[in-house]
């Protein structure tokens, strides 16, 4: 590897030529060439703003243009040479250097980025654009993807997926170490968004207790899609990278895998994430399913899930709070309902002759998996009304958040918030007076932005 400095960068950087070691030695010329590609079809752009995020790992910025702007002349190339492929980083972050040579981390979380877009490019192409039209073909994309990933491992289930909030204020960051740390104990690996917070948090936590534990080869999950990872670089601690190829997908991946799911504080992500698993736990296929979900946080957090806990009873009603449990301020329970929940999971899965890596007999219809785009007429449109099937409504609230986490952090839909204004959002009053009041207090509470003053890109409509 060589390196040098660019003279006149107000940020220090560097030049480098890395070689992967494994997975990408087996890239064919077509997926070399469309990761070269910059023209339109091509992936260059998106592999550079990938790259760029895994490359700034550990940054606390929320912003998915600051490490563009603060990197304008960053760009890398993927050769393919005779015994396989190299990358070639111009300009890049220091920070991901020590001597000279790239963290022996950040290079595996580059790889797997080159990986994934790579695999995105041929086998999620155009041309298989039919496949994606019908939900077992979705699935088997999703399955491909992390098998192509080496993330499903035929072992017994002892995977917890960890969702909450990339911001958090310090004691419930301090809390979910607490509760990885207990799910470490206790043999379990974690999964999470990847990003800072609480999905960074139980990772850390239960990586001390695997240490303790002598635990061999712990995973540290990170699932992430193209317009998160740029507002939410990849924490330290990942050692498992995957990046889907939108929201839907990664949702499924979440779901697909985990054998249990901790919820922790946090905004409009975090509310997404629980309205769509919600929507698939009260489809009657999934009702006697056992999927352990367990609502967690310090006692200050308390009134953050009594209100969560009041806006799905209004809107889903009493039916669905009877798939989650809420546990406040004590993590060894958390660890040990969770550990009990995927003990019935073992048994649910060996008595359906179902895999313990990946969740087939979970039910996922079509318009759960189908990307939504949040357009200013799609946000407008969602039918946000009583009167529907809980899981049917639970599908257009997940869509609701969903706008918002894209006008918050994600690129393109900060564009169209920048260019038409807020989104607007219509619904029965009741509903819409308390999906307002919830969005309020994520404000209040800075769960939505980690720095910076917030302005809404959204408007309830009453």
């Amino acid at each position: 590897m060589n390196d040098t400095a660019k003279p006149d960068s107000t940020l220090p950087t560097v030049n480098a030529r890395i070689y992967p070691r494994g997975g990408l030695d087996v890239l064919s010329r077509e997926e070399v060439a469309r990761l070269k590609d910059a023209s339109a079809g091509g992936l260059h752009d998106l592999l550079r703003r990938c790259a760029l995020a895994v490359l700034t790992s550990g940054s606390t910025s929320d912003d998915p243009r600051a490490a563009q702007e603060m990197y304008p002349d960053f760009d890398i190339q993927v050769a393919q040479q005779d015994r396989g492929v190299r990358i070639e980083l111009q300009n890049a972050p220091a920070m991901a250097f020590v001597d000279g040579e790239i963290i022996r981390g950040v290079a595996e979380l580059l790889f797997a980025t080159v990986r994934d877009l790579a695999y995105m490019s041929i086998e999620l192409g155009p041309e298989y654009a039919k496949d994606l039209e019908s939900s077992a073909g979705i699935t088997d994309a999703v399955f491909g993807l992390l098998r192509n990933a080496r993330l499903l491992y035929p072992t017994d289930p002892n995977l917890v997926v960890c969702w909450g909030g990339h911001s958090i204020g310090r004691d419930e960051y301090e809390y979910t170490k607490l509760v990885g740390y207990e799910l470490g104990l206790r043999g379990l690996d974690i999964c999470t968004g990847c990003g800072p917070g609480a999905m960074k948090g139980p990772m850390k936590g239960a990586n001390i207790a695997h240490a303790k534990q002598r635990q061999r080869r712990p995973r540290y999950i990170g699932i992430t899609e193209p317009g998160i990872i740029a507002a939410e670089s990849p924490n330290p601690i990942v050692n498992n990278l995957v990046i889907m190829p939108d929201i839907e997908k990664r949702l499924e991946a979440f779901v697909r895998m985990g054998h249990g799911i901790i919820v922790f504080p946090g905004g409009v992500g975090t509310a997404e994430e629980i309205l769509y698993l919600l929507g698939l736990l009260l489809r009657e296929e999934n009702m006697e399913l056992p999927f352990p979900l367990i609502l967690t946080g310090p006692v200050a957090s308390a009134p953050y899930f009594e209100q969560i806990d009041r806006f799905i009873r209004l809107t889903l009603g009493d039916a669905a709070t009877e798939r989650y449990e809420i546990i406040v301020g004590d993590p060894q329970a958390v660890a040990r309902r969770m550990v009990e929940g995927i003990k019935r999971v073992r048994s649910s899965r060996i008595a359906h002759k179902d895999s313990f890596y990946f969740n087939w007999g979970l039910e996922v219809p079509l318009p759960f998996q189908q990307p939504f785009v949040p357009t200013h007429e799609a946000m407008a449109a969602l039918d946000l009304h009583h009167g529907r099937k809980p899981h049917e409504l639970a599908a257009d609230l997940r869509r609701a958040f969903s706008g918002i986490v894209a006008g918050n952090v994600k690129e393109d839909g900060m564009r169209r918030i920048e260019a038409f204004g807020p989104f607007q959002i219509h619904g029965d009053k009741d509903m819409m007076e308390s999906l307002d009041a919830l969005l309020r207090a994520f404000v209040e509470q800075r769960r939505m932005k980690i720095s910076g003053e917030y302005r809404p890109c959204y408007e309830v409509v009453t």
